[in-house]
């Protein structure tokens, strides 16, 4: 039987597809989300690496014509590699993506492609177009392989989630170029946004299973990390000078997250 909760969930977004979302309803439905994600999901509670990931995604969110959002910013412990967004400014990272993420600006472009996602409203138009789909679909299993094993099934309601996990082609090339420009407006370097995609496509290539979520919800091929290297070849490159590639506050980070369990 499904949680009065979960089933709440799934009841309010349903009433959200027939018509206009406003960002009230969109907040509203991403705060729920958030909080069943939040409760099934194995979030970091380091007070550290929390802080370190919360400022630096504010420090780009706030750049956006959303920053009036309550943004929030969660790491998931999990290896898997992935990220997502929920509704309303809430936007999630895998350790595994972490650990991938050589420097700054590489998952400053990870968090700022996210953030795209949410300024762009994109999770709000699969919202309005979902009349009929099975929103129960976990978003736990969309993210990780924690659903290969029998004893995660328990864990896998999470109610509406899961329609905000996998974007269109258009919505991934549109949340890359959001993430250009968010990063360049937080003073760092884009050029970490086209890296990260060619070591994930990289390890696709040796270790297809280890990254399988994260392409299963973010369609990335070879010409999405030339397009994403085109927009930033056309920037003026007197806008590029100074701009932050990496900080030692960022290797800090990423020794204080390989610490923890």
């Amino acid at each position: 039987m499904a949680h009065p909760r979960v089933l709440g969930s799934v009841l309010l977004a349903l009433s959200l597809c027939a018509c206009g979302v406003s960002e009230e309803q969109e907040v509203s439905v991403g705060r729920e989300n958030a909080a069943q994600v939040n409760a099934r999901m194995p979030i970091v509670r380091d007070p550290v690496v929390s802080q370190y990931v919360q400022e630096l995604g504010l420090s780009i969110a706030r750049t956006t014509t959303r920053a009036d959002l309550d943004w929030r910013f969660f790491i998931v412990n999990s290896r898997d590699i992935n990220a997502f967004a929920l509704p309303g400014g809430y936007i999630y990272v895998n350790r595994g993506l972490i650990e991938r993420a050589d420097r700054l600006d590489e998952l400053a472009g990870a968090l700022g492609h996210e953030i795209g996602h949410v300024v762009r409203r994109h999770s709000v138009e699969q919202m309005k177009k979902a009349q009929g789909a099975n929103i129960a679909v976990t978003l736990t299993c969309t993210v990780t392989r924690i659903c290969d094993n029998s004893v995660a099934q328990a864990a896998i309601q999470v109610g509406g989630a899961a329609l905000f996990a996998k974007y269109s082609r258009q919505d991934e090339q549109e949340a890359d170029a959001e993430a250009v420009n968010n990063v360049i407006r937080a003073g760092i370097h884009p050029e970490g946004i086209p890296a990260l995609f060619e070591r994930l496509i990289a390890e696709r290539r040796e270790r297809p299973m280890a990254i399988e979520a994260f392409f299963a919800s973010h369609p990335l091929e070879e010409d999405r990390v030339r397009e994403s290297e085109r927009m930033i070849a056309a920037l003026d490159p007197a806008s590029l000078q100074g701009l932050a590639r990496d900080l030692p506050s960022y290797a800090a980070f990423r020794a204080r997250l390989a610490s923890l369990r």
